[in-house]
């Protein structure tokens, strides 16, 4: 079990060349690619998450630590598809339509790909109809939209509109956030959760599928 304690601690320090190993060491030593992923690498985002919120660790180290986590589910995600290991949820991500800023999106997409969760991420400056496509094409549970900019988060409306349009509104739950986005916003669109930070989008996820 010291493999997993020390896959988690590397992680953790953002050693990418050294997760990578010490996977590769675990699967050699018969471990299954499920025990790998939850008791090693998510167990290590899991404290990242925790110390990105308890303000001991900030945006670059969580990057860091994200890309080892990276590093680590590149040869696992073929074996995770052989074994049929169910994700925590599905969740589709973007940045909304005339916004191009990604830095917090592309956390929140690591720390929930960090936490299990599969990531479907579609990058910025993206339209109402393209999240909707996203979420049926890929049986979506959540979707993830974050603003930068007071005059882009209006967009976030349209794309709630567009879920309820195409009749998926209650089929999947509604997350936004971003600097100027606030839970009020969020509830005066219609949004499920708000989320102030990656680490906090992570535990609103778990809280709106009842993953606790």
């Amino acid at each position: 079990m010291d493999l997993l304690k020390d896959m988690a601690e590397a992680l953790y320090k953002g050693d990418a060349a050294k997760v990578t190993a010490l996977v590769k060491q675990a699967l050699d030593a018969g471990m299954s690619a499920g025990e790998i992923l939850n008791n090693g690498l998510i167990e290590g985002m899991n404290v990242v998450g925790k110390d990105f919120r308890d303000g001991i660790l900030f945006v670059p180290e969580v990057l860091i630590a994200a890309r080892a986590m990276q590093a680590g589910m590149d040869l696992l995600k073929p074996l995770l598809a052989e074994s049929d290991v169910q994700p925590m949820g599905t969740m589709v991500i973007g940045t909304v339509k005339g916004d191009l800023h990604d830095i917090g999106k592309n956390l929140v997409a690591m720390m929930m790909e960090g936490a299990g969760f599969q990531v479907v991420n579609l990058g910025t400056d993206v339209p109402a109809e393209k999240f909707v496509e996203a979420a049926k094409k890929h049986n979506a549970d959540l979707v993830g939209m974050s603003a930068l900019l007071t005059t882009t988060m209006v967009h976030m409306k349209d794309v709630i509109e567009a879920f309820q349009e195409a009749g998926l509104r209650d089929k999947v739950k509604i997350m936004v956030g971003g600097a100027p986005v606030t839970q009020k916003f969020a509830e005066e669109i219609g949004a499920d959760g708000y989320a102030p930070n990656a680490s906090a989008a992570v535990d609103k996820a778990k809280e709106l599928l009842g993953k606790n």
